[in-house]
């Protein structure tokens, strides 16, 4: 028999009691429990977990109807991940778990199960502190397979790929893992190529007129391996390749199939607002397609391995990948697991994701403890060399943190409860530049490439100490930049322009791309706010700055600074002026407002109503974004964006009046029917003439027909205590939105808004 994979995510039930019958709920897969937590301002590590009272045990359990038992066949459960420190049993026999909540793991559970009905019970144990610094979730939350296997299979995770480029042709060289015979058939819509393995279970295979994978032009093979026992065929084991070469050249840069490529980057946790870390793929396609729409060509996967279906997507969409299995070591939430779990769950990372081609660097931790002192340099050294004996076509680094050293006058021999000080103790930022370089210098001795966290300031010091190594900006922030004495600094020097100017920096990435939750700086901010787009999707105004840098086609943005909105709760260093794209200021007669202009043509006007304002070109700014002021008068303000003196792109911001309706952002689409199927919808306030009203905030409650249901309700505010387990939710600078679940059922579907005093809203889907 060849391979049977069946995901089970449905027919789950659910309890945070003791697995008695009566306790448990149906629930579906993925599945986050603490997302519907009540919020407990004054819980365990509540700014870490967003308030949300996730302590606890939880219970699943499931029925596995089996109408045969097929001799020679193994029977496997895999899990992609579940947090954290799970149990399996099977019928009552325990089959094994795993301790990180992030890594994936697989059950042999041929020897417990029979004929008929089958109990699939798991604990999750949340009890462990500390979590993780930011919002964990809890529960599984990523898919689960049935895997269905001959005895003598294909082990995926022994599989590995490498690509190499010999003029127009592309060499694939395949390790299969196995000695016995294999086939690889590789095809795409023009070629098909078939290669058999040799006695050491390699297979070679030539690409003429190879169609290279690059962020631009993702193009991607099939690869599908056959395994005989005989003439016979036992299994067969497919995944999507991409030739690409990618080199790192000491000061000269980054570059992909010989194109001198910079990471334009986001930092990503993996939560998605209202949905928690139960995330379908169907969610992160659409937020990374948004990111691709403004120029973003790649993701640091801060600081853990994703789940397998977000790889997927970056490999179809070209984006670039930092992956980490951890973020720190012997320190923070890792540490009850790095002595015994660091080597599994490094490997599980490398061998699961080491075939994608969009990942292009690993990082093997985040600004871990005793930075650049002997004992993390060993330890650095011991990660590094196990990676490069599982991968060794890519660069392995590290993130450093801004150089902090633990300093404290305490008698370490008066100290019970070593790590605990440790934990404690407060930590102070080195002043002196000359051992600041030198701990990184240490540390260059050891990664491939450099990468800094929040150290623009500090480039050239870092070059000039250890130029034949490059340097990646693995977080940097949104619009500030530190001094060259010292971290933080509120001066206007974006730290993008550090990567233009430099050669040797191959890029930065922004944290983060998008808000998350936990990392709160303070109740009632319930997340990290410091980002370009809201947890709803929506764009954050300075996306449209970045936006500027990274794309080439031609845009052009207005915002106007606004202190009148409320306070997000941002870290001070991470956050942006307040600005906002809105021309509604009925406080003000004729007040001098503010603006800013994102742009990457070469030059801009604007027109208030019908008087144009003279602004200077976007070049002779330091940060290419043109500032200013305009008096409020209500009405109009376009802005236009010339190449070469011709008109390309406008922009125009229109006060608006009262809200009367509302509306979303389209009227009708058409979806394929997919049980499970979710999709995010937004809703806005307009006024009588269509004009988005952003200062509104009323409540809005959905309703939905047809084979769909609604799932969660969001509106970007993470300082918001309304629940996403509803229908309704106010708006937030003048949108609300939420996520409706399809059945697969086909059908007319109809979304419905309601607002009283206004007008409702309609949206119809056409399920097929």
């Amino acid at each position: 028999m060849s391979r049977i994979e069946t995901d089970i995510m449905h027919g789950w039930e659910f309890t945070l009691k003791e697995p008695e019958d009566h306790h448990f709920q149906p629930v579906q897969l993925p599945h986050d429990w603490a997302i519907h937590a009540p919020v407990n301002p004054n819980m365990k590590q509540g700014a870490a977990q967003g308030f949300r009272d996730r302590w606890g045990i939880g219970w699943y359990r499931r029925n596995l109807a089996l109408e045969e038992i097929k001799v020679g066949t193994v029977y496997q459960l895999q899990f992609d991940g579940v947090y954290e420190n799970s149990t399996v049993w099977v019928n009552g026999k325990e089959a094994g778990g795993r301790k990180y909540g992030y890594s994936r793991f697989t059950l042999d559970i041929t020897e417990y199960i029979h004929e008929g009905d089958n109990q699939i019970l798991v604990k999750v144990d949340n009890t462990s502190f500390p979590a993780d610094r930011w919002y964990s979730g809890a529960g599984i939350y990523r898919t689960v397979k049935l895997l269905e296997l001959n005895r003598n299979h294909l082990q995926p995770e022994e599989i590995q790929v490498k690509t190499a480029i010999h003029g127009d042709m592309g060499i694939v060289t395949i390790s299969t893992g196995v000695s016995s015979s294999v086939k690889a058939c590789l095809t795409d819509e023009y070629v098909r190529i078939t290669g058999v393995s040799a006695q050491d279970g390699t297979i070679r295979v030539e690409i003429p007129s190879v169609k290279l994978w690059s962020p631009e032009q993702p193009r991607l093979y099939h690869v599908e391996l056959s395994l005989y026992e005989g003439s016979q065929i036992v299994d067969t084991y497919g995944l999507r390749i991409g030739v690409r070469d990618i080199q790192m050249k000491a000061g000269k840069g980054m570059y992909i199939n010989g194109r001198r490529t910079k990471i334009k980057g986001f930092c990503i946790h993996q939560d998605a607002g209202c949905l928690g870390i139960a995330v379908r793929p169907e969610i992160w396609k659409d937020r990374l397609m948004a990111f691709k729409a403004m120029g973003c060509n790649a993701i640091r996967t801060a600081h853990h391995m994703p789940a397998s279906e977000l790889l997927d997507l970056c490999d179809e969409l070209g984006l670039l990948v930092y992956e980490e299995p951890f973020d720190k070591w012997t320190g923070g939430s890792y540490r009850r697991y790095f002595e015994t779990e660091w080597q599994a769950d490094l490997e599980c990372m490398v061998k699961r994701d080491r075939n994608h081609p969009c990942i292009f660097m690993w990082g093997v931790g985040n600004e871990v403890e005793h930075q650049g002192q002997a004992s993390m340099l060993e330890i650095l050294k011991m990660l590094k060399d196990h990676l490069l004996t599982l991968d060794d076509t890519r660069p392995v680094t590290y993130a450093m943190n801004p150089h902090f050293k633990y300093e404290s006058n305490a008698d370490l021999s008066q100290v019970k409860d070593i790590q605990q000080f440790v934990d404690e103790v407060s930590d102070t930022e080195i002043y002196d530049g000359d051992e600041r370089v030198e701990r990184i210098r240490r540390i260059a001795e050891i990664v491939d490439v450099i990468s800094c966290n929040y150290q623009e300031q500090w480039y050239p010091a870092i070059h000039e100490a250890v130029p034949d190594k490059l340097i990646l900006g693995t977080e940097t922030y949104q619009f500030f930049r530190g001094h060259s004495d010292q971290m933080q600094n509120f001066s206007d020097e974006v730290p993008w322009m550090d990567v233009e100017k430099h050669d040797y920096v191959i890029g930065g990435m922004l944290w983060t791309g998008i808000d998350y939750l936990g990392e709160s700086m303070g109740y009632p901010a319930k997340g990290w706010a410091g980002s370009l787009f809201w947890t709803n999707n929506e764009r954050k105004p300075l996306s449209y700055l970045y936006e500027s840098y990274w794309s080439e086609e031609p845009m052009v943005y207005l915002a106007v600074m606004d202190y009148s909105l409320q306070d997000e709760g941002v870290k001070e260093h991470w956050d942006t002026p307040r600005y906002a794209s809105h021309w509604n200021f009925p406080q003000f007669n004729k007040t001098v407002i503010p603006y800013m202009i994102a742009t990457n043509c070469e030059e801009v006007t604007v027109e208030l109503g019908d008087k144009r304002m003279y602004v200077n070109k976007p070049s002779s700014y330091p940060n290419r974004m043109i500032t200013g002021y305009l008096p409020y008068l209500p009405g109009t303000i376009t802005v236009r964006g010339f190449i070469r003196g011709q008109e390309v792109c406008q922009y125009t911001v229109k006060t608006a009046g009262p809200a009367v309706r509302l509306g979303f952002d389209r009227e009708e689409l058409k979806l394929e029917a997919k049980a499970g199927y979710q999709k995010l919808f937004t809703v806005r306030a307009k006024d009588s003439e269509g004009t988005p009203v952003f200062r509104d905030s009323s409540k809005v409650t959905f309703h939905v027909s047809g084979p769909a249901e609604i799932l969660a309700v969001d509106n970007g505010d993470l300082s918001s205590s309304e629940s996403y387990d509803a229908h309704w939710m106010h708006m937030y600078r003048g949108c609300v939105s939420t996520v409706i679940r399809f059945t697969g059922e086909p059908g007319r579907v109809v979304l419905s808004a309601y607002s009283e005093g206004m007008h409702p809203a309609e949206l119809v889907i056409h399920v097929i």
